[in-house]
């Protein structure tokens, strides 16, 4: 069993930090984000679930914006391309599953 306190982790801003990563399974990763900064347009290989633990943030998809707040879970199926920037000052936790996904650079070719 794995188990973090996430109101005592140490994550710096632009310093995410790797709680878990099972090759072949997901990668859990803590971020935060100052209000004002962004996670820039994106895609990523796997499925993205993002877990407003704390703070505010504005998730973008396809020109349309929600506000995900306090408790929200975010989910993004693999190259859906997304946006995310803080109103509010954000620790957020972002799990990626399966991980590495298909097509991931880190994947290398058996060939």
């Amino acid at each position: 069993m794995d188990l973090w306190d996430l109101t005592s982790l140490e994550v710096g801003p632009g310093r995410p930090v790797v709680l878990h990563s099972d090759e072949g399974a997901a990668r859990v990763i803590a971020i935060n984000l100052p209000a004002g900064d962004e996670l820039q347009e994106h895609e990523v290989h796997e499925h993205a679930w993002l877990h407003v633990h704390s703070g505010a943030v504005e998730v973008v998809q396809d020109g349309q914006s929600s506000r995900a707040g306090s408790g929200s879970l975010v989910h993004w199926t693999p190259q859906e391309r997304h946006a995310v920037k803080a109103v509010e000052d954000a620790l957020l936790v972002l799990v990626l599953a399966p991980w590495p996904g298909p097509g991931h650079p880190n994947l290398r070719s058996s060939t």
